[in-house]
């Protein structure tokens, strides 16, 4: 195209009515006449479940970086999230966090705030707060078998859309549906890599880098009001012999604990209810399972075995066709351990709005996909420097830089347990606010040589407040 598609001619269509689709759509509903959402089940209407998202079950976070991102995307969003019972948690004020290097002090300074809930209701909120536009439409039961065009540009879609009552076995109809920008935002099942390929264009680079870590999550009834209460959190060790397991409490709405337990190979948890604590019980310390004594369970265990690192590398092929972007989960997947996949998702769309500004102008795709990249790559270093660390993970081996760089990593989440300074320059990089990068600027290296500047902790650190509370219940029998 020789100048930009107008605004009020133009038209985006979105492959996926995710959490990463309904970014999409917020991205680019001021810069085109319509946006149509392709989604293969029916939207709830309110908080409730979405059909095809397993993950939902599991604990979700937006990282400080993720949240400043989705309120520059969608105004208010974070303030109707907290309206609807999502939790705001000083970083590390409100974080009881045991790293294997010790217990981080709760510094009464914050640095950031995560924002915590069911993803149900992040769900809804942010899907509300898109639909509400009168240009953005859902077009349901409906899923993009192919694109259109070719490996030059991409000019829409072919869909498949089931008849009336949309059951199995039920007539369906394919159509095409054009369009002058498509974004895929269809998540792990993603067929882009096949659809280059029917384009044309091949030499696909993909990374999948796989722990083995299997994920269980249960809702409990907090025996405290939820409001103010800590995060808590028990990390893997990578260097113990056994194998790697971890754990954590996140306060969400209705005064609910939301919580996991991450288990490697040979000792992985199950969907067995009766055992959930027990395993609790098994982690680096006991303080899950103390805590979960005082709740009562709400849900049965949901388990996935989905933890593995993938990524494709849109952003390095030779040829990208204009008109079209990768967002999200088809872009990158990340083990959800580390609580990075909303944040980096966000990021990624509030970088595709930016340029979009500018209007649907020749090299916007690629531009976009590489922008997309960089809040991808920061928490892919973040996530697989992680995880090739643990004696299960397939995918990659830890080079000796990778080890030189953990053993850094290590000494600096050491100093972080007893200095302000460097527990900041480690939440700054973990909540997607600083790459990673600036862990070795002259400060950083600085306070990691010369360590911890007060005497670690004994154990977790709670309130009086807290404590109060909890004396206060007792442990179920």
């Amino acid at each position: 195209m020789s100048e930009a598609v107008r605004h009020s001619h133009a038209r985006a269509v979105i492959i996926g009515g995710s959490m990463a689709g309904m970014l999409a759509a917020a991205a680019v509903k001021d810069q085109v006449g319509s946006v149509e959402i392709i989604e293969c089940h029916d939207l709830p209407e309110g908080p409730g479940p979405r059909v095809g998202v397993p993950q939902a079950a599991h604990i979700h976070l937006l990282q400080s970086g993720g949240v400043d991102a989705l309120e520059e995307l969608l105004p208010g969003v974070i303030d109707q999230l907290a309206a609807s019972g999502a939790h705001r948690i000083p970083v590390t004020t409100n974080m009881i966090i045991y790293s294997p290097e010790g217990w981080y002090r709760r510094w009464r300074r914050a640095t950031h705030r995560l924002m915590t809930a069911s993803r149900d209701l992040t769900d809804h909120v942010v899907r509300e707060q898109v639909l509400k536009e009168p240009h953005v439409n859902v077009r349901t039961r409906s899923r993009a078998i192919g694109l259109l065009g070719d490996g030059r540009r991409v000019t829409g879609v072919r869909i498949r859309t089931a008849g009336e009552g949309g059951g199995e076995g039920k007539s369906e109809r394919e159509t095409e549906l054009r369009a002058d920008l498509v974004i895929d935002a269809s998540g792990r099942a993603s067929r882009m890599p096949q659809w280059l390929a029917e384009l044309g264009i091949g030499g696909l680079a993909e990374d999948r880098v796989d722990s083995g870590l299997v994920y269980a999550s249960r809702m409990y009834r907090a025996p405290v009001p939820t409001h103010g209460w800590p995060v808590v959190s028990v990390y893997a060790d990578p260097r113990l012999p056994e194998p790697a397991s971890a754990g954590g409490i996140l306060p969400i709405e209705g005064d609910r604990w939301h919580v996991g337990l991450m288990g490697a190979p040979g000792g992985q948890p199950t969907r067995d209810a009766d055992a959930f604590e027990a395993f609790a019980r098994t982690l680096r310390h006991p303080i899950i399972a103390d805590l979960l004594a005082r709740a009562e369970p709400l849900t049965d265990v949901s388990i996935t075995h989905s933890t593995a690192n993938r990524r494709h590398y849109y952003e390095r092929l030779r040829t990208w066709p204009e008109g079209l972007v990768a967002l999200g989960d088809s872009v990158a997947a990340f083990n959800p351990m580390y609580g990075q996949g909303l944040s980096v998702i966000a990021q990624g769309a509030l970088a595709l709005r930016e340029l979009a500004k500018g209007g649907l102008v020749p090299g916007l795709s690629r531009r976009a996909q590489r922008a997309i990249a960089r809040p991808v790559e920061a928490a892919w270093a973040l996530t697989v420097g992680q995880d090739i660390h643990f004696a299960t993970t397939t995918g990659k081996n830890p080079r000796f830089t990778d080890r030189l760089l953990q053993r850094y990593v290590n000494r600096l989440s050491l100093t972080a347990t007893g200095s302000f300074r460097t527990a900041t320059a480690l939440t700054d990089v973990l909540a997607l606010h600083a790459p990673p990068t600036s862990l070795v600027r002259p400060g950083v290296l600085l306070s990691a040589l010369v360590g911890p500047l007060r005497p670690q902790l004994e154990g977790p650190q709670f309130t009086p407040e807290e404590l109060r509370l909890l004396d206060g219940v007792r442990e179920r029998s």
